[in-house]
């Protein structure tokens, strides 16, 4: 579910949601949300949106209500959120979220430091990772997932140095797909990565001790997500049990 509108305030080059001055928050749409999540009978569901720079919070509050309103209509589905950066709002922000209560937080770092003023030029490449650490850190039972594109122009060097980045600020879940050009206009495929390789991010992902990881051509932000939640919560029981003997 996407929500706050159809109009981003930033312009990065991988994506194809317009860019532009967005309309005022829509003050019912928590509720719908919560409607179709119990019409559908979904027992999980991802809530996203589009950056919106434009309001104190960067929309925050409207994720807390979404979520807030989720729990009352379908207590028992499972929710994940996948949030812009909240770079230009207070830090309260982020615990505005996370105090409603998601299961899954999900902020993409979406492609290598080097690449964020092409790809991402609104955007802060440790700003996205600090954002990620803070979230473990204030809800330390919450899930945190990011995900990367490849093809954009990166080397593997640089994708193995972020997945370090990412497990020092504790990450649980990483995802790593094949950027596709959305049209003519937008960042150009720069390679298609062949499958070998996506096994071996995989492998290499699982080493440096991701709960779980899923890397593939097709793989996306909410790949399969309902599944591979319940496959984290089992990842996080088995480490546990590791643990204790």
């Amino acid at each position: 579910m996407m929500i706050m509108g159809e109009i981003c305030t930033r312009g990065c080059t991988f994506c194809n949601v317009a860019t532009g001055r967005p309309e005022s928050l829509d003050l019912f749409e928590p509720a719908r949300v919560a409607d179709a999540v119990a019409k559908l009978g979904l027992t999980h569901v991802v809530v996203t949106s589009v950056d919106r720079d434009d309001l104190d919070d960067g929309g925050a509050e409207h994720f807390a209500r979404t979520i807030r309103a989720i729990r009352r209509k379908t207590p028992n589905t499972t929710i994940e959120v996948l949030t812009p950066d909240f770079l230009k709002c207070e830090n309260s922000a982020l615990e505005t979220v996370l105090e409603a209560g998601p299961d899954v937080f999900n902020h993409n770092l979406e492609t290598v430091p080097g690449l964020y003023r092409e790809i991402r030029p609104g955007a802060r490449y440790f700003h996205s990772l600090r954002l990620l650490q803070r979230a473990k850190e204030g809800k330390p039972d919450v899930f945190t997932k990011s995900g990367l594109m490849v093809g954009l122009g990166e080397n593997r060097q640089e994708v193995l140095q972020v997945m370090d980045d990412m497990r020092s600020a504790q990450v649980d879940f990483l995802t790593i797909g094949q950027y596709l050009q959305p049209t003519r206009k937008h960042h150009a495929v720069m390679r298609w990565v062949p499958p070998d390789e996506f096994a071996s991010y995989e492998m290499s992902a699982y080493g440096k001790g991701f709960l779980l990881v899923s890397a593939s051509p097709l793989t996306r932000s909410s790949y399969h997500a309902d599944e591979d939640f319940n496959r984290l919560r089992q990842a996080r029981r088995d480490a546990l049990d590791r643990r204790t003997g």
